[in-house]
């Protein structure tokens, strides 16, 4: 992928293995001239802030022009506050481009020689070691992106080669000079939405497999507990067309196909007098699950709408539009969209969760499971439980997930000496977002398990093709449970098969 002032598409970025600054001789003179309009208007005495200004509240200090260059090295020197666990090598890696394709636009005043850092870090997998806490999302995140900007001047830490070391010991051993910040171009780097994006975009690419496993998982549960497919007949969704409820039926429904034990649609009109305590209609948790997950897939596509505009933004302060010879200050640094974005999914992951929970609560009840047994068990001595205690550990994690699911774009907090007085907590609910994955996915993993153990006794033959496939993905390291053990292994062993998208 080549990076020019062009727009990137959502899904250009997700295939970004191999990653070029163009060296297009209008697109280099386009950014250099920004940066040079700008030293032309510090040069003559102009306060821009950030630039001959102080910083935040320090806005009215004045610094001369052969002081600009001290000023962007203590910037990023003093916003290095960062604490934590550190951020992943991908997430790290994806601040970087995002932060690339935003300075790319040309409107922040920063050299072209300056982007060529981004693209050095990205060729050499040199990756900034970034404490995850200490980012309110405005202006911007300025502490976790302080340390791509002190990365980039030779200073702190990185992930290389699968190791910690000093940025200053790889570039000596790479023969890499430490870069100098020219005027604005700290400030460029730092003052942006990078890190609340990166861990945006890295969390949605795991939840659209978990999303999809849980479609799985949800016909699955339509084959083993014999349920009914009428509401997922397309009839049905084309009535209340929703896009997200239309693809999340057709998924369902598709996966079922073949199936010996779900009834076939209309199938229960027929037979409702000859089938003991057969219930015309299935549960909420069943029939509803179209609407249920339909809601997610519309606000996954939301999210993903604005995860793509805010990358291909310019979202720093103050911006320069050197073709109209103008010089703005603003708040575009404010990350509201994505803020709003995460606190969305995360509303969504739990509404997943809350699902899953009911539905696998059906399937180890044996009141409701239709002939499965108390607990899924396969050997009847009272001396042995099967699944009774693994269905806690699921509504466990999906009590951590739903307390998971406030706001944090309420949570604003005035900081900076009343400066930064509202402020978008982007990064918190991108950071939060990402945290209910590993929730997620044990859940998944458990109600995998469940379905397996429920094939053993159902029949593997009368299953459609999808969850045979499932079923015998999981059954090449996970054996049948027929003696009570420890199942925690199995979740783990489970887990591994999930989060690559095997049951996707």
């Amino acid at each position: 992928m080549v990076i020019d002032n062009k727009i990137v598409s959502y899904e250009k970025f997700m295939h970004n293995e191999e990653i070029k600054l163009s060296d297009n001789k209008e697109f280099i003179k386009f950014i250099d001239g920004g940066h040079e309009f700008l030293i032309k208007q510090i040069k003559e005495g102009r306060p821009i802030y950030g630039i001959t200004t102080g910083y935040g509240e320090a806005g009215s200090n004045y610094a001369a022009f052969e002081e600009a260059e001290e000023l962007q090295k203590n910037l990023y020197r003093f916003c290095g506050v960062g604490v934590g666990e550190y951020l992943s090598d991908e997430i790290s890696k994806t601040m970087i481009l995002v932060r690339l394709i935003s300075l790319c636009k040309g409107k922040s005043g920063v050299s072209y020689e300056l982007l060529k850092r981004f693209e050095l870090l990205l060729d050499h997998k040199i990756y900034p070691l970034i404490p995850s806490q200490g980012s309110v999302g405005a202006s911007g995140d300025l502490a976790p992106l302080s340390y791509v900007a002190a990365v980039i001047a030779g200073e702190r830490e990185v992930s290389y080669q699968g190791k910690e070391r000093k940025t200053e010991d790889v570039y000596k051993e790479l023969g890499i000079e430490p870069y100098v910040f020219k005027a604005k171009e700290a400030l460029g780097v730092i003052n942006g939405t990078a890190t609340m994006s990166a861990i945006a975009i890295c969390s949605i690419r795991e939840f659209e497999i978990l999303l999809k496993s849980m479609e799985s998982f949800v016909a699955g549960i339509y084959e083993v507990l014999q349920c009914d497919t009428t509401p997922l007949e397309p009839f049905v969704h084309e009535s209340k067309p929703f896009d997200g409820q239309k693809e999340t039926a057709k998924n369902i429904f598709a996966k079922c196909d073949g199936s010996l034990l779900t009834h076939q649609a209309f199938s229960r009109y027929e037979n409702f007098h000859l089938e003991k305590d057969q219930n015309i209609q299935d549960r909420y948790s069943i029939r509803c699950a179209p609407q249920v997950l339909g809601v997610v897939r519309d606000n996954l596509e939301v999210a993903k709408k604005w995860i793509k505009t805010e990358i291909n933004g310019v979202n720093d302060n103050p911006l320069i539009d050197h073709i109209g010879k103008k010089i703005y200050t603003s708040g575009n640094f404010y990350g509201g969209y994505i803020a709003h974005a995460m606190d969305t999914m995360r509303i969504c992951v739990g509404n997943i969760a809350d699902l899953l929970d009911k539905e696998f609560a059906l399937l180890v009840d044996h009141k409701f499971n239709k002939g499965l047994g108390e607990s899924l068990k396969i050997n009847q001595k009272s001396t042995h439980h099967a699944f009774k205690l693994i269905q806690v550990t699921l509504s466990s994690l999906s009590a951590d997930i739903l307390m998971n699911t406030n706001a944090a774009s309420l949570y604003s907090r005035p900081t900076e000496s009343l400066n930064q007085d509202k402020v978008s907590m982007g990064t918190t609910a991108a950071r939060n977002f990402h945290s209910q994955m590993g929730d997620l996915a044990n859940m998944l993993s458990i109600g995998f398990l469940g379905l397996a153990q429920a094939v053993d006794i159902r029949g593997y033959e009368k299953c459609s093709s999808h969850l045979k496939k499932s079923y015998e993905i999981i059954r090449q390291d996970v054996t049948m449970l027929k003696e009570d053990r420890r199942l925690d292994l199995d979740i783990k062993a489970v887990n591994k098969m999930l989060v690559v998208g095997k049951f996707a």
